[in-house]
């Protein structure tokens, strides 16, 4: 069994080091593997700067990739089309079984299309997530990954509920047919087995890093960098004007990405105020650290959102909408859009909201385990992975 892993981006790196770390200990069982597994990893290089990248797989000790494609810095439709080709080209002198891809990235589109073109299926993990905002690009990807897509691996049960509202369930095939059936031609099999998030976060715990800053002793993590935000100069600044209101109460940490940093200098947005700290962007291990001490978290990142309800702290997001409504739901996180008042408020209620962080949304952490399974079974054994 042959598995192609085409990732890109900062999440996808993290969520692909719990399945990697998977494969690894199904390949270390003793006894003899009914269906031995070999990973393949392409890095198309979505996220090339080496904060954003090379820190990932250093410190997370996932395998090297035996492929960088190095497409960045350029538009959404000559990435994906570079992207596109490229990928073609190893799929083709790889061969593999199953095409893996996370998440909704441009990086996740490209691999999907290359692989179901050549007749590969498609394994998407993180499938069934909706904001229901079609000006997102990664709103875009998702929704047709996931139409294309073989095995459907959801985080959560909403996810499944996205699905089946759009026609994608476990479609009902004779055990014979699925037998008989080449594996692109399967029927999509829609598979609930938790977040690798909540894998990655669980394990990497143990070895969070303090970053190469002073703390203070009481601090909100801070992140921005959707396009929707950064690209906007009255959102943008508008959510500055709420930093700056919030800073005169408790310090924000603020970690950039490179490109929002530029834009930030380009405006001449006030970040003076000595309890606004920018730093440069951190390794995972160090964030998981900054998580462990934040009081609350202010993000417009998707997978921050769901780690800081990993790390029991409450979310504003600066967004506005979710995909990760179950945390809205059940109180863990606001939607504040980018209007400063509003943001203030809601860092006001949730810096004193009582939060039970122990409901179980996202699974126990063994994500990755299962994913694994999966890929352990013959085609014949689908219907049966929908109960694991």
């Amino acid at each position: 069994m042959k598995i192609v892993t085409i990732i890109g981006a900062r999440p996808q790196f993290i969520k692909a080091a719990s399945v990697s770390r998977a494969i690894c200990e199904y390949k270390n069982k003793t006894g003899t593997n009914p269906r031995p597994i070999t990973e393949i990893i392409i890095h198309t290089g979505q996220h090339f700067d080496a904060d954003m990248s090379d820190v990932f797989f250093k410190e997370l000790d996932i395998p090297k990739p035996d492929y960088n494609l190095g497409v960045n810095s350029t538009s959404h439709g000559a990435m994906t089309g570079r992207m596109l080709e490229k990928i073609e080209e190893i799929l083709i002198r790889e061969q593999p079984d199953w095409v893996l891809v996370y998440g909704d990235t441009n990086t996740t589109l490209a691999g999907a299309l290359a692989a179901v073109k050549l007749h590969i299926p498609v394994a998407h993990v993180e499938a069934g997530l909706r904001s229901y905002n079609r000006q997102m690009p990664e709103e875009i990807n998702r929704v047709l990954t996931d139409h294309i897509s073989t095995i459907l691996f959801c985080p959560s049960q909403n996810a499944v509920n996205n699905l089946q509202a759009e026609g994608i369930a476990n479609a009902s095939s004779s055990t014979q047919e699925l037998k008989n059936s080449p594996a692109y031609n399967l029927p999509q099999t829609v598979a609930l087995v938790g977040d690798v998030m909540l894998d990655a976060a669980l394990y990497y715990k143990q070895y969070a890093k303090k970053p190469q800053f002073d703390l203070p002793q009481q601090f909100i993590l801070a992140t921005i960098h959707r396009a929707e935000n950064t690209e906007n100069t009255e959102r943008l600044k508008s959510i500055f004007r709420a930093f700056e209101k919030i800073c005169q109460e408790i310090p924000i940490i603020l970690p950039l990405h490179p490109r929002t940093r530029k834009i930030i200098q380009d405006l001449k947005l006030k970040t003076s105020n000595f309890k606004l700290q920018l730093v440069e962007p951190v390794g995972y291990l160090e964030m998981v650290y900054l998580l462990e001490r934040c009081g609350i978290v202010m993000t417009d990142s998707g997978g921050l959102q769901k780690e800081s309800y990993f790390f029991g702290k409450p979310c504003v997001t600066l967004r506005d909408e979710t995909e990760w409504v179950e945390l809205v739901e059940n109180g863990c996180n606001n939607v504040s859009g980018t209007d400063t008042e509003r943001i203030y408020g809601y860092y006001k209620e949730m810096m004193m909201k009582q939060i039970d962080f122990n409901l179980n949304l996202y699974g126990e952490g063994e994500a990755g385990r299962k994913i694994v399974s999966f890929f352990s079974l013959r085609p014949n054994d689908f219907k049966k992975f929908k109960e694991i």
